[in-house]
């Protein structure tokens, strides 16, 4: 097991652990860097990520789904997930997803992708939800729970203010699309206990939640905004 990839699993996984969403209880544990192989014990239990982690693995010709080459490709994106295969993923998937209402996955053809972006647009059913009275709750839950990027402005202690397009619903056109950059607060540290070293103004990073889980590339940058534009108007429903 890669401690590097452990860690890394954690910087993303810890913001939606630590509200409930997914993953087993005790978020906390996952910011124990120095305890890597209880990370792993851990990532095993987000049943979702680890099935595309499991999948980009044997992909990548790996033993370790939380190799950093293989954590990255789901959460951020890399070349790995263009040599996967779509078809063989949602075959994984008819198995692990059985029985689950919802999402537009099934259709998804040589589009499926095993990344995050698949997840939270194809595989959730909040998409489907913008053109209800929910509307405003799904298109919150999307703007969230997507991996998205943001510059730093300023720090204050554990917090940030950082700035980023958040996602607009337009009803009358049907369009899910990032709207202009808006500064908003996020944390980067809790308790003494950080996902990231020490941020500052002017840092690119990758947000999930209202954590800053990663101090990130231009090339990523562009992995992860890319991808996400590939699956944001197959999401949305018709208005």
């Amino acid at each position: 097991m890669s401690a590097e990839g452990a860690v890394l699993f954690a910087r993303y996984a810890y913001p939606p652990n630590e509200l409930g969403y997914c993953g087993p209880a005790d978020a906390s544990a996952l910011l124990r860097t120095e305890a890597t192989d209880g990370i792993e014990s851990r990532a095993r239990e987000f049943e979702g990520a680890w099935c595309y982690l499991e999948f980009l693995a044997e992909s990548a010709g790996v033993a370790d789904p939380l190799d950093p080459y293989v954590v990255e490709a789901y959460w951020i994106g890399n070349e790995l997930l263009e040599r996967a295969d779509p078809g063989a993923l949602l075959e994984r998937m008819r198995d692990r997803f059985r029985g689950q209402l919802g999402g537009t996955w099934r259709e998804a053809g040589a589009g499926a992708r095993a990344h995050h972006s698949f997840q939270v647009f194809d595989v959730y059913p909040w998409a489907g939800l913008l053109a209800t009275a929910g509307r405003a709750t799904a298109l919150n839950v999307l703007d969230q729970c997507r991996i998205r990027t943001g510059v730093v402005v300023d720090v204050d202690g554990e917090s940030a203010v950082v700035t980023s397009r958040p996602l607009l619903w337009d009803a009358a056109r049907g369009v899910l699309a990032p709207g202009a950059p808006r500064r908003q607060a996020a944390r980067w540290s809790t308790g003494g206990r950080s996902l990231v070293g020490r941020v500052a103004p002017g840092d690119l990073v990758a947000l999930h939640w209202d954590w800053i889980c990663d101090v990130i590339t231009e090339g990523q940058r562009e992995w992860i905004e890319r991808l996400e534009e590939r699956r944001r108007p197959l999401a949305a429903p018709a208005a």
